[in-house]
């Protein structure tokens, strides 16, 4: 297999920011499409991964990470992935506790499947096609896992979209402890946060854009996904310029 440089970012700050704001914007771009344009689950998952195909395919084409490309790449599977569980429980009638069991397995079955052929699951080691496609995958499975664990939590346990969110951010808290002065391994560390930084972000999205009544703030979905995506263009202008400039290569304790 043809080596590449590597396709993704630097886990720095700046990725769990613009990562848990693309979250958010998933959650509630999915509920704009799909509800407030009266779009429906059905044709909104097929314009949207119609979208994330094409944009899959010019992301495969670069030779470097390229922040806007990637970065779109991340929001639109999150809108996906959030689709894919909702019309799973909307549409098909499956449980938030069958389908939270169901991606967690397709997961473990990613991460596994990767692991046999690659010997590794890194960030850093991304520097294959082959890599980087187990790498989109498995980021597919977490944002459909986060949405329906996020749900299950905020809505059919009736925790409340607060609540939630204050859970799932201390569980991240948790493995950040654990991380730095635990030597939890890197790659563990990672993942993990990874896939509780969706319900984090599903209830950040819901608490925002909900009405009242239902627990939120009202802010709809129009606000809370122009708000966060205006964030996110503006790191990702931040970061492009940055990009430019020559920097010592970090030491990274991923292995």
């Amino acid at each position: 297999m043809k080596k590449m440089l590597n396709r993704v970012p630097e886990v720095t700050i700046y990725f769990w920011i613009i990562k848990l704001l693309a979250t958010t914007v998933g959650e509630t771009a999915a509920d704009f499409l799909s509800a407030t344009l009266n779009l429906g689950l059905a044709v909104t998952s097929y314009i949207m991964s119609g979208v994330l195909l094409i944009a899959l395919l010019n992301q495969f084409k670069l030779k470097r990470y390229v922040p806007a490309s990637f970065w779109f790449v991340v929001v639109l599977i999150s809108i996906v992935g959030t689709l894919i569980t909702d019309r799973l429980v909307d549409e098909f009638k499956v449980s938030l506790v069958t389908t939270s069991v169901i991606f967690s397995f397709a997961l473990l079955v990613v991460f596994a499947l990767w692991y046999s052929k690659e010997k590794t699951l890194a960030m850093h080691s991304i520097n294959t096609a082959k890599r980087e496609l187990f790498y989109w995958v498995a980021v597919l499975f977490t944002f459909a896992l986060g949405t329906a664990t996020g749900d299950l939590s905020a809505e059919a346990l009736r925790v409340g979209y607060a609540q939630s969110a204050l859970i799932f951010g201390a569980s991240i808290a948790i493995i950040a402890l654990g991380y730095y002065y635990l030597r939890m391994n890197a790659v563990l560390a990672f993942w993990l946060a990874y896939i509780l930084t969706r319900p984090l972000g599903a209830s950040m999205g819901d608490l925002l854009s909900q009405p009242a009544k239902n627990g939120g703030f009202g802010f709809g979905t129009v606000g809370t996904s122009m708000l966060f995506l205006c964030i996110i263009a503006s790191l990702l202008i931040y970061l492009s310029f940055k990009q430019k400039k020559p920097d010592l290569l970090p030491i990274d304790r991923q292995d």
